[in-house]
């Protein structure tokens, strides 16, 4: 129970890649945190790529950085639609200024450059979202897990183990 007491920010939006979901929020819980979902619409559910189903805990316009000691943002094709929204731009702004951990993976790259706070961070991501994090002043990187500051990045499905290892080693100090 190495994250005991720690709550963990997980967004979700339709289109979410299931396993850069459920593959945080089992292993940060078997670790002892709290996951809480985040979405942008009431309703009992989201889908994901694949179609498993999620259920939001709570609002993004109803949470703040202090609600949080870290932040998961999956990939898939949720991160365009959840960079969308005004709140979620200003959580994640939040919780990054806050020097608390931000962890995003795959295409989750956009809703850091949409939240201003890709420049001069050297970062990874799938690669279909590369050029975007370089326009927006990235260094990019091709590795499974890139940490700088409190942002952690990571690929794909297959980076997991490893994004999550980082998250739970910052999330330990």
């Amino acid at each position: 129970m190495e994250l005991q007491g720690k709550r963990i920010a997980l967004l979700v939006e339709d289109g979410y890649q299931d396993l850069e979901v459920w593959y945080p929020k089992l292993r940060l819980t078997e670790a002892g945190a709290e996951v809480v979902t985040i979405g942008t619409i009431t309703g009992p559910n989201y889908k994901g790529k694949w179609g498993y189903p999620i259920t939001v805990d709570k609002m993004a316009s109803e949470v703040n950085a202090n609600d949080f000691d870290a932040l998961v943002i999956p990939g898939g094709w949720a991160p365009d639609k959840l960079r969308m929204h005004s709140y979620v731009i200003e959580l994640v702004k939040s919780i990054h200024q806050a020097g608390k951990p931000v962890a995003a993976i795959c295409h989750a790259g956009s809703v850091l450059v949409s939240a201003d706070i890709a420049k001069g961070k050297t970062l990874t991501s799938y690669v279909a979202i590369k050029d975007d994090l370089i326009h927006a002043g990235a260094n990019w990187v091709d590795r499974e897990v890139v940490v700088d500051g409190n942002l952690i990045t990571s690929r794909k499905p297959n980076d997991l183990p490893a994004f999550c290892r980082e998250l739970i080693r910052m999330l330990k100090g």
